[in-house]
């Protein structure tokens, strides 16, 4: 079996062993403990740490931690702190107090006695003090919330309304109370009726097929407590797509126009993508892709587009190139997709991400591919590292190892 230590590059992994004093020490006691150090060394090393939203959950990770695993220095910390160096050290002090737990975590490692006296002895392999000018950090405003007064205002409402009820036509004419009775009745089965549509509608927008699939038990109620919830991965419709016709934009010269099939009774989907510069056509024909297939559906230059492609990106920029991600071998359009992990595996997808919640973006940044090329998820709070799967086996990039995904 590999050890983690053989993801970082021959420097880094070098600077581990220096600082930790032996392969044992690095990765931790309990099997818990390593698992929890492997983890975040693939999350130093495969995700863009130069991404702000992933380093403001870091930043949030780290609030309550003095290490990344147990209560002393592992090959976690060391890969942390090799890996978020070079970007602290360029930063202006404005930049690094945004991020406050960030720098009160790598300054204590830093200056950490084994890795300072490590770096005494292999000036090489350890870069140099980042300097943190603490002292004179803005103090951070915190700003009581204000007295809730929702509550007092209901009470003051309360009267008025029971008030303007018993000053209504209807209630101060003469007449007979049976029928008094009957027309309040008429009037709350009236605004009964008005409401049921509404709840009619909610049922049916978690009830669509996309979101009504049940994987495992998960379900449309599942969708629609989903929504509401904390963004997570299983909530992206992930789906194996293969490209039946594919030219190019008539009016981009980027762009791609694809028919691809996911499986879906209505045919295949339009999807335009901007890979014209990246991927010559003739290696996009034929091809088996992962689709995005619950995003809301985007104009792009007069032509709608109903799914995105997923692609790995170099982690040296687009420059350096883009490939397709690939679902295993044997799949068929329409396969599902999913995260590995009790918690992800069996949950249904929304039917279609609200743009406004912005819950792609949110997951995007953990998008990676781990050193087997595999596509993976890293959870940015607990380090836990989560594969994109199908029931074929793992999706992989071709050859790109650390890539973003999206």
């Amino acid at each position: 079996m590999s050890s983690p230590l053989e993801r970082l590059a021959p420097a880094l992994r070098d600077m581990v062993l220096a600082a930790t004093g032996s392969h044992n020490n690095a990765l931790g006691h309990s099997d818990s403990d390593k698992k929890d150090v492997e983890e975040w060394i693939v999350k130093a090393t495969a995700v863009d740490l130069r991404n702000d939203t992933y380093l403001k959950q870091l930043d949030e990770v780290l609030q309550s931690k003095t290490y990344l695993v147990g209560s002393e220095l592992t090959a976690a910390d060391v890969a942390l702190y090799g890996s978020l160096h070079p970007i602290l050290s360029k930063l202006p002090p404005a930049s690094y107090y945004s991020t406050p737990s960030i720098t009160r975590y790598f300054d204590h490692i830093q200056n950490h006695p084994s890795v300072r006296s490590a770096a005494s002895s292999s000036s090489d392999l350890f870069p140099p003090l980042v300097p943190f000018d603490i002292e004179n950090a803005p103090k951070v405003e915190r700003k009581a919330e204000a007295p809730k007064k929702k509550a007092k205002k209901e009470k003051e409402e309360t009267p008025a309304t029971d008030a303007a009820s018993t000053s209504t036509p209807a209630a101060t004419s003469k007449g007979d109370p049976a029928e008094k009775k009957e027309s309040a009745g008429d009037a709350s089965k009236k605004d009964k009726k008005k409401k049921e549509p509404k709840e009619k509608g909610k049922e049916a927008a978690v009830g669509t097929p996309a979101a009504g699939k049940k994987a495992g038990g998960g379900g449309a109620a599942a969708a629609a407590d989903a929504e509401s919830s904390e963004p997570v991965p299983s909530m992206i419709d992930l789906r194996v797509g293969h490209i039946v016709d594919i030219k190019k934009h008539p009016d981009a010269d980027g762009l791609y126009v694809e028919q691809i099939d996911i499986g879906e009774e209505t045919g295949p989907r339009t999807v335009v993508s901007g890979l014209v510069n990246y991927i010559p056509i003739e290696q996009m024909r034929d091809k088996y892709l992962v689709a995005v297939c619950n995003l809301k559906p985007a104009n792009m230059r007069g032509v709608k587009s109903f799914a995105m492609v997923l692609c790995a990106t170099s982690k040296d920029g687009k420059d350096a190139g883009i490939e397709l991600i690939a679902p295993p071998e044997g799949s068929k359009p329409g396969d599902r997709v999913y995260f590995e992990g009790e918690q992800y595996e069996n949950a249904t997808p929304i039917a279609q991400l609200n743009p406004k919640k912005k819950i792609f973006e949110t997951i995007q940044p953990g998008f990676t591919t781990l050193s087997t090329r595999e596509a993976a998820w890293v959870d940015a709070k607990s380090g836990s590292v989560h594969r994109i799967v199908t029931k074929n086996g793992p999706c992989v990039a071709p050859t790109f190892i650390g890539a973003s995904l999206s």
